[in-house]
């Protein structure tokens, strides 16, 4: 009888050390893991569009004589300022000097011939055709004299507009045909940039959008505004032409310098956003993040899809919604379901 009460008791003991053994530990006495928060949040997303490009002037003509000669004299050089009808270069004009005058000669002949015959021809005594012979002389001697009045005439080379010597293609003393580019001069009052953009980013752009385009070599930011957008793509890049028109009175930018431009879009969109710091990523690449309940004062962990970034922001696709408090700070001691408490 005592033996059976002995055995009693020590099962009740192992009984009882087992339950004490298996015991969960109070949820309370857990260690809260102290955190940073911030909301998730939606903003007003417009994404700038970054292109480089070359400045142009806004008109650029390519002068030259209409005669061929010797060029005599260039009145400026390359970067001085040009007004619109000043003479900037001139031919020897000796030769076409000559030929008006003997043009000149030819026409006080014809004249003289033609007061003479058309005397006669009032007193019948010249034919109908004679007298049209003379007549077309006549008129052929004035056509050809003042052929040779605007060969002279288009000795001197004048600036049809208001700009800058951009280019001498040309010196004094040499020898040029017909045609041929000698100066190149640009209006710079306004400017333009030439850039070009890729066609999958094409339906940002529209023309009257603003601006900002700066240059490496000088300081500050100029405003402007897409004026042209290329309706065809370049064959080799596949990219389309893009020019942004800038006022520049103070004629600082020049042709040839190297412009980078942001383009505003013209259409705002609404993004959800959270801290960029707060996105971690598992062993299988997978991004996620932890969202405090504030009710349990606990971390759950969610899995997030991710867009652009926004400064310290990053777009966040799905996996959390408007309002839902993100661990920023404190999140790499984080396990699914963990006890935090949020600090300031």
């Amino acid at each position: 009888m005592q033996k059976r009460f002995i055995q009693a008791l020590v099962l009740t003991a192992i009984v009882f050390a087992g339950c004490r053994e298996h015991r969960p530990v109070p949820e309370s006495t857990a260690t809260a893991i102290p955190v940073t928060t911030k909301p998730a949040t939606m903003i007003s997303s417009a994404e700038e569009i970054s292109l480089s490009g070359n400045i142009e002037g806004y008109k650029t003509v390519r002068l030259g004589f209409m005669v061929a000669g010797k060029i005599a004299y260039i009145a400026v050089n390359e970067g001085q300022k040009v007004s619109k009808g000043q003479l900037i270069a001139s031919l020897d004009p000796e030769s076409y000097s000559i030929a008006s005058e003997i043009a000149g000669i030819q026409v006080s002949q014809a004249e003289d011939e033609y007061k003479r015959l058309k005397a006669m021809y009032e007193n019948g005594s010249l034919s109908e055709s004679d007298y049209s012979k003379i007549t077309h002389g006549l008129n052929l001697a004035r056509a050809q004299q003042k052929l040779h009045a605007k060969n002279l005439a288009e000795t001197k080379l004048y600036s049809p507009i208001e700009g800058v010597l951009l280019k001498k293609l040309a010196e004094e003393g040499e020898i040029t045909g017909t045609g041929l580019p000698v100066l190149v001069v640009s209006d710079i009052r306004k400017i333009k940039v030439n850039a070009f953009i890729p066609e999958n980013e094409l339906y940002k752009i529209r023309t009257g959008q603003e601006a900002e385009v700066s240059v490496s070599s000088l300081t500050g930011i100029r405003k402007g505004k897409v004026t042209e957008v290329g309706s065809a793509a370049d064959a080799a890049s596949r990219a389309f032409a893009v020019k942004i028109e800038i006022d520049n009175r103070d004629m600082i930018l020049r042709p040839g310098m190297i412009a980078e431009v942001k383009i505003i879009p013209a259409e705002v969109q609404k993004c959800l956003v959270i801290p960029a710091v707060s996105v971690l990523h598992d062993y299988d690449d997978q991004s996620f993040v932890f969202v405090i309940d504030t009710i349990k004062n606990q971390a759950f962990r969610k899995n997030v899809s991710t867009g652009k970034l926004l400064n310290d922001n990053i777009e966040v696709l799905s996996g959390v919604t408007e309002g839902d408090i993100i661990v920023t700070g404190g999140q790499h001691k984080l396990a699914d379901g963990s006890l935090i408490t949020i600090i300031k």
